[in-house]
């Protein structure tokens, strides 16, 4: 566990920072608010970002546009960060880049983290990597731009502060970050809320053709590679869908899953409290929280379906 951040990272001339595939809310937050407290701290160091493209609706983040997709550097890093990742595999390009720098640090609250890199910090309470990150900085080298990725961060991975991941930790980070100065309301409403309209039709689309089961304790959806090219959407636009049906009344797990390849599926789910989901994510490579997580599965959607269902069963049995 770290202490102190600064020492732990010394006094380096090269940086990298990184975070899982698919990048949510948190884990932009957390990677472009490290990015910018660590450009604060050591002014003459090179700072290099690397993750998977993220939504445009992050754009109003500092170090967006520095982002590399290419996860391409040809040296050597003297500390890499890796964030609000629970597996170095996720890491993805940038797996190897953390590997091969001098000093590895991996900040993280999934439960399921591995404890990978040389220095792993992982606080499996914490609502967020980006609450984490709030408590590591200190205060001299926070500024508005650290403050409103990590306030994009803690926002996110809380639901706009619902899900019971939101405890008294959450809202002392919450009132370090707010006396900054920007406008909270509006980072909700245009990177949580706003949905374009493309959007709202593959939501609507994924509401018409969900299905209850186990006598409407669960639900699911799904949507194929042929209507996410009809509509003209990728993954990114098919984020909150799953919370949409989370909130069905009478419902305790709620499963989103899309096609990514022949018999190929990347699966989200939520549980409201009787289920691990993390475990059952667990078990078919995945991982997450207790109440929110993922993982790819084969099969047609009716294969996953069953495959899911026995363990979601089996948990519901003996939580009775």
């Amino acid at each position: 566990m770290i202490n102190n951040l600064l020492e732990e990272t010394g006094s380096p001339l090269t940086i990298g920072i990184a975070g899982h595939t698919r990048p949510d809310g948190d884990c932009v937050g957390a990677v472009l608010g490290m990015y910018s407290y660590l450009s604060n701290v050591y002014k003459n160091a090179k700072i290099k970002i690397f993750l998977e493209k993220p939504a445009d609706m992050y754009s109003f983040l500092k170090g967006f546009d520095m982002i590399d997709s290419t996860f391409a550097y040809p040296g050597q890093f003297d500390v890499f960060f890796a964030l609000d990742c629970g597996d170095i595999d996720r890491l993805e390009g940038a797996g190897k880049l953390f590997l091969g720098s001098k000093k590895s640090i991996a900040i993280d609250h999934h439960v399921s983290n591995t404890g990978y890199g040389d220095v792993s910090h992982v606080e499996p309470e914490a609502s967020s990597t980006c609450e984490i990150l709030t408590r590591l900085f200190e205060d001299e080298y926070m500024d508005a731009d650290v403050a409103k990725a990590l306030y994009t961060g803690i926002a996110h991975d809380t639901g706009v502060f619902r899900y019971s991941c939101t405890g008294p930790d959450t809202f002392m980070a919450l009132s370090k970050l707010v006396k900054f100065g920007f406008d909270g309301s509006r980072i909700t409403d245009e990177t949580f809320f706003q949905k374009t309209y493309v959007q709202n039709q593959i939501l609507g689309r994924s509401l018409l053709e969900s299905i209850l089961f186990m006598d409407g304790r669960c639900i699911a959806s799904s949507i194929d590679r042929r209507a996410m090219e009809f509509y003209g959407v990728d993954s990114k636009d098919l984020d909150g869908i799953v919370n949409q049906l989370q909130i069905t009344k009478g419902v305790e797990v709620a499963i989103f899953m899309y096609e990514t390849g022949t018999l190929e599926y990347k699966v989200s789910m939520r549980s409201n409290g009787k289920v691990n989901v993390a475990e059952i994510a667990s078990f078919f490579g995945g991982g997450g929280h207790v109440r929110a997580a993922g993982c790819n599965m084969n099969g047609t959607f009716y294969d996953v379906l069953n495959n899911l269902s026995a363990h979601i069963e089996r948990q519901m049995e003996t939580s009775q």
